[in-house]
């Protein structure tokens, strides 16, 4: 596994810790790879998922989440921001 995909994996991770969501990797049938617990802020992705789903997944994830960004930490917002620009220009 290529250490840039791992740290890529614990930057958008941290993203959510930054804003107060707990992540739990567990089995299911996630439609998405997904599931949201927005009452506890909890995100719970499919354990099955490979580095490279876990990353695709997180991608869509985040910018359909409640983040407070002033939370984040400067490399977080800039992360944050990337990856809500990347998803709003993909059609």
């Amino acid at each position: 596994m290529s250490k840039s995909i791992n740290t890529t994996l614990q930057r958008l991770e941290r993203i959510l810790t930054e804003a107060g969501y707990i992540i739990r990797f567990e089995r299911g049938t996630f439609q998405s790879g997904y599931c949201i617990l927005e009452q506890k802020k909890v995100v719970v992705l499919n354990k099955f998922l490979d580095v490279d789903g876990r990353i695709t997944t997180l991608q869509d994830l985040i910018p359909n989440l409640q983040v407070n960004v002033d939370a984040l930490t400067h490399d977080s917002q800039k992360l944050y921001f990337t990856v809500v620009k990347q998803r709003s220009e993909t059609p």
